[in-house]
């Protein structure tokens, strides 16, 4: 399978991101790629950050699903897109799955929030595989991924070959401009990353925006939890590589007992 991470700029107007969007979606696809992933809650953009977030209501939703969807089909090309979800809750940041037909299969919402986002958002409280050309996948939410590997697991132990995940992570204001992937003195996320691969013998997908301070690169993990490939920091693009799925056994997860995990109790 070809699949695709797709890394635009914040998006200044809902249509600027709208353009980005179908920009990569044609890219991608004049690629190869069979599914394209963007980062996490792109429209309207991730509440509680150092930019401001388009406004965004029903109607808005409605035209960038009916948007991309149509893109989907246009190019062939399966799309996760990470956006808000409007319920009678409230907000839901989710990533909506849409076929290479243009059908939406349906959505993954971030169910494990974090602290800061807790005014912004409702959490979700299911979670769903995917398929697309017969390959089974998952998606956890920036920090899902990072903090609560369990969601990644979940995917992994029902026959995941790949997770993907969507994130945020940096500033385009202020920061440190990181020059080595991986870097021990640098932020810890591109370190998760690998474990995420490596403890679940799967494919890791995690997908930034591209900002100026970036503290994660939009990166490929191997399920050996070797770095692939990934984009330079601060650039737009998308990364379009090749998975072999034979070497996401998911052999580590598959081990997985949980029963063994009863509390002890003394008599």
């Amino acid at each position: 399978m070809i699949v695709a991470l797709a890394s635009p700029c914040i998006a200044s107007s809902l249509d600027e991101g709208l353009d980005r969007i179908k920009r990569f979606l044609s890219e991608a696809s004049a690629q190869g790629a069979e599914i394209v992933c963007f980062p996490e809650a792109y429209l309207p953009g991730l509440r509680g950050q150092d930019f401001e977030v388009l406004p965004f209501d029903q109607t808005q939703e409605e035209r960038v699903l009916r948007a991309v969807a149509q893109w989907a089909r246009t190019y062939a090309v399966a799309t996760i897109l990470g956006m808000e979800r409007l319920t009678e809750s409230g907000r839901q940041n989710a990533a909506f799955v849409i076929d290479a037909r243009g059908q939406i299969q349906g959505y993954q919402t971030k169910n494990q929030l974090a602290p800061t986002e807790d005014p912004f958002y409702v959490p979700g409280n299911t979670r769903r595989l995917f398929e697309v050309n017969g390959i089974k996948f998952g998606v956890a939410i920036c920090h899902e991924g990072w903090r609560y590997p369990e969601t990644v697991r979940w995917a992994a132990v029902r026959g995941a070959k790949i997770v993907f995940h969507p994130h945020h992570t940096g500033s385009d204001r202020e920061g440190v401009r990181l020059t080595q992937w991986g870097a021990a003195g640098g932020p810890y996320y591109e370190k998760a990353m690998m474990c995420r691969g490596l403890e679940n013998t799967v494919y890791f997908a995690s997908v930034n925006y591209a900002l100026r301070f970036q503290e994660s690169a939009t990166s490929l993990i191997a399920p050996s939890g070797q770095c692939q490939a990934y984009l330079p920091y601060g650039q737009e693009g998308v990364l379009v590589q090749a998975i072999n799925v034979e070497e996401a056994t998911g052999l580590l997860a598959a081990r997985y007992a949980p029963e063994r995990y009863q509390e002890f109790r003394s008599e």
